[in-house]
């Protein structure tokens, strides 16, 4: 008798009528980079072939443009040659080694574009980029739409099964849609009639070049979420006229680049956004695919068995783990290596021109650089420090066959993740925890708890050599009044409060404001006043947590108002609506402080950091930048700004203000003869910084 599937919606194949998807898993799109690097086509064509011999049903690579004016940037990735049929070919034939189909996605960046050729349906900058757009003439605009085609053409030519036509996030299909970027007073301008054209003349004109048995997908944008963005009905219209263009699927965009409600972090709820498919599912008769923080098998059975999509997309979790699919199928979701929504290797360095990777993964986007051969020379090994540093060095180094020990003197693997999955929005970090506890216990990795070594012990025990894993020490401010401040718990570190519930008052004052200072800021806004945060469940959103979240970022999920923004006056009565029936633990009076002039939070992630800053903002957190630090005295913390000094009236005072590498032990072990390693904090304390610290523990694994 054969077990049943372990999610029998999510791995069902999926009918197209001319072809069939092996699964409903959309791996979606995402620009690597490799794109743009010299000789990157072999790179991308060893991610994608990871993937796909990872189990996903379809695979939908970053956005190529049709064109020279549609780039990203200057030297960004076109197809529009026939001579650049050959480089493509490399990653289909990869792909298709394995039953998983692969699109491209054809992307016109119009106003986004970051060089000086950039059009748009209107001169209209965009907040996002320093170039203001040349409006574009209805030649050109015809000349794009045969563009899009002969691109399409030339993408089945290079083995492709099909094309995704981006028409979200506001890139120039988008643009043409809403009135926000279309002023036009021709024939692609004025009702959603005319301002639609640019996509569905583009669907047509494909259609007519690859013929009747080519995907078509068409991702488009169901929730603008900016002021000039479509009412529901003008979103409908056009989904209408997609499907009837010949769209093979729909697939769902949601916000523009420069709206100011997250997306894809870590906070936004699981499941965000499926809600608009499931709405959309009752309009048009072709399968529709949702998207958004969607990262384990669980939420994406969830998604399907409730009816509220056809298809899942997925992108940041295929860079977490490329066997997600095939693990999912073999019951074994606990051993996946789930996505944290950081946005820390994958998109802010796409948007720095860096190549992109994973935080919890290093080795995605470098498949061919990165490979674990097994080891002729096996090594006993002791880790001190289980963070996540420790233990991502521990389980690739024990792959490659070197007898692995970890010590902690905690009583809990973890180190500074253990803080982070207690902030509010950052819950997401139990995952992490979670694999590579699985990962200890598969590879009979021993693991010593709550006991600190010493050089002595750990020379005894045999050793070839020492991973100090250690991490950091919080480093102490030279502050008067500071050691009065300390033994009278007036003054405490964020250890303190988030590792070790230490009381803290109602009026806060916390020095330093990188990413920890911000992390206690969050930590002590929670609803659950000092307690952690709880660890998420596997399935979806809560829809009561869902509908709050929605609220407090302005997003109209009843669709009455222009780009699902609701007004003001609305966010505010509806607040007021919850206040009555929620109690609520009264929000703290906080003050965020730095030494630095410069804008507070400005060192937050590129993509990430505005929506951490706009939350406490949002809760009333006050941020002083170029602060000076006077004096701690018993009424609260002197500082001098501007050459003022004031007294801040607080009940503690929190110190964010840096941190020291933890080294005690390697003086010690060198002069005992041991060779000794440096990985994470231990190496380098400055800016705390998880995916620095994983990526030198698996490079040091690959060649040790």
């Amino acid at each position: 008798m054969t077990s049943a599937l372990p999610y029998p919606h999510l791995l069902s194949p999926l009918d197209l009528g001319f072809t069939q998807l092996s699964n409903r898993v959309l791996m979606g799109s995402m620009h690597t980079g490799l794109e743009e690097e010299k000789g990157g086509f072999a790179k991308l064509a060893a991610f994608y072939q990871a993937r796909a011999k990872g189990g996903v049903g379809l695979i939908v690579t970053g956005g190529v443009s049709p064109n020279l004016r549609g780039r990203i940037a200057p030297f960004g990735s076109e197809l529009s040659h026939f001579w650049q049929v050959k480089k493509h070919q490399q990653v289909t034939e990869a792909v298709h080694q394995y039953p998983t189909k692969i699109c491209l996605q054809l992307l016109h960046t119009g106003r986004y574009a970051y060089h000086p050729f950039s059009v748009g349906p209107s001169k209209i900058k965009s907040p996002i980029s320093p170039f203001t757009p040349k409006a574009m003439s209805v030649r050109q605009i015809k000349a794009t739409i045969k563009d899009y085609a002969y691109s399409a053409k030339l993408a089945a030519k290079a083995g492709y099964d099909g094309v995704e036509i981006m028409g979200s996030e506001g890139y120039l299909i988008n643009q043409f849609a809403c009135t926000r970027t279309n002023k036009r007073d021709d024939e692609w301008g004025g009702g959603i009639e005319n301002r639609m054209r640019l996509a569905v003349e583009t669907i047509k004109a494909v259609r007519e070049r690859v013929g009747a048995e080519f995907i078509i997908i068409f991702r488009l944008s169901m929730l603008d979420l900016v002021e000039g963005g479509n009412s529901w009905e003008e979103v409908v219209t056009m989904a209408k006229a997609v499907e009837k263009a010949g769209a093979t699927l729909i697939n769902t965009g949601i916000g523009w680049h420069e709206a100011r409600v997250p997306t894809i972090v870590t906070s936004v709820p699981r499941a965000a956004f499926s809600w608009v498919t499931e709405r959309m599912k009752k309009e048009v008769s072709i399968p529709l695919i949702t998207t958004n923080r969607i990262n384990t098998p669980d939420v994406a059975e969830e998604i399907l068995v409730t009816g509220q999509a056809d298809m899942v997309s997925m992108a940041r979790p295929f860079l977490a783990d490329a066997d997600f699919v095939n693990k999912a199928a073999q019951n074994k979701a606990d051993e996946i290596n789930t996505c944290i929504g950081c946005n820390q290797a994958c998109l802010d360095h796409v948007f720095q021109q860096k190549r992109a990777s994973c935080l919890v993964n290093p080795m995605a986007c470098y498949e061919t650089e990165l490979v674990l051969i097994k080891t002729t020379k096996r090594k006993k090994i002791a880790v001190i420090g289980a963070g996540p540093a420790g233990l991502a060095f521990s389980v690739y180094a024990t792959q490659r066959g070197h007898q692995v020990e970890v010590f902690d003197k905690l009583t809990e693997i973890g180190g500074q993740f253990n803080i982070a999955k207690q902030v509010p929005g950052k819950e997401e970090f139990y995952e992490t925890l979670r694999y590579f506890n699985k990962q200890l216990e598969l590879l009979n990795i021993t693991l010593h708890l709550g006991t600190e070594q010493s050089v002595k012990s750990l020379e005894e025990l045999g050793f070839d050599e020492v991973v100090l894993a250690t991490g950091i020490k919080p480093r102490q401010l030279a502050i008067e009044g500071m050691t009065e401040g300390l033994a009278s718990k007036k003054v405490l570190s964020y250890l303190d409060v988030i590792r070790d519930k230490a009381s803290v008052g109602d009026k806060v004052a916390i020095i330093g404001a990188g990413g920890i200072g911000f992390d206690v800021a969050s930590f002590l806004l929670g609803n659950k006043s000092d307690k952690e945060s709880s660890q998420p469940s596997t399935s979806a959103i809560n829809v009561n947590e869902l509908n709050t979240w929605l609220t407090q970022w302005g997003v109209d999920k009843n669709y009455q108002h222009h780009g699902a923004l609701l007004p003001k006056s609305e966010i505010n009565a509806v607040k007021a609506t919850q206040a009555q029936v929620i109690t609520k633990v009264p929000e703290r009076d906080i003050t965020l402080l730095q030494r630095k002039t410069s804008k507070v939070g400005k060192g937050l992630g590129k993509t990430s950091g505005w929506v951490h800053r706009a939350h406490l903002l949002k809760h009333n957190v006050k941020m002083l930048p170029g602060v000076t630090y006077k004096a701690i005295t018993q009424d609260g913390l002197v500082i001098e700004r501007d050459g003022e000094e004031e007294l801040l009236s607080v009940d503690n005072i929190i110190i964010c203000a840096g941190q020291e590498s933890n080294r005690d032990l390697q003086q010690g072990l060198l002069d005992a003869g041991l060779t000794v390693h440096l990985i994470g904090g231990a190496n380098i304390a400055a800016e705390l910084d998880a995916k620095r610290a994983i990526r030198q523990a698996v490079e040091l694994a690959m060649n040790i």
